[in-house]
């Protein structure tokens, strides 16, 4: 009886260093993935942020875009007008 209570010893701190081991490794890939997760988190408030730079940028730019669309055209409605100036002097001084 003593032969087998003394191997159920080693068998128990075999199990036990096992076991051990296994939180060990589930602890440090709880730890890694904290890690990642931090790490994403950071990237996703990076990603919003030049998001939202970029949206303020488009803004900008479509206000931009409509301004110089609105001069464009204030432009050529000065220009015609001056052409037909340029007519209306030009064909007066034929027909005289």
């Amino acid at each position: 009886m003593a032969d087998g209570s003394e191997r159920a010893v080693p068998d128990s701190i075999d199990h036990f260093q096992k076991l051990e081991e296994k939180l060990l490794k589930a602890i440090e890939l709880f730890k890694r993935t904290q890690a990642e997760n931090r790490a994403l988190e950071q990237d996703v408030d990076k990603l919003r942020i030049e998001s939202k730079e970029r949206v303020k940028l488009m803004d900008t730019l479509e206000r931009e875009l409509v301004a110089l669309r609105r001069e464009r055209e204030e432009v050529r409605v000065r220009i015609e007008k001056l052409l037909e100036r340029i007519d209306a002097l030009t064909g007066s001084d034929s027909e005289g």
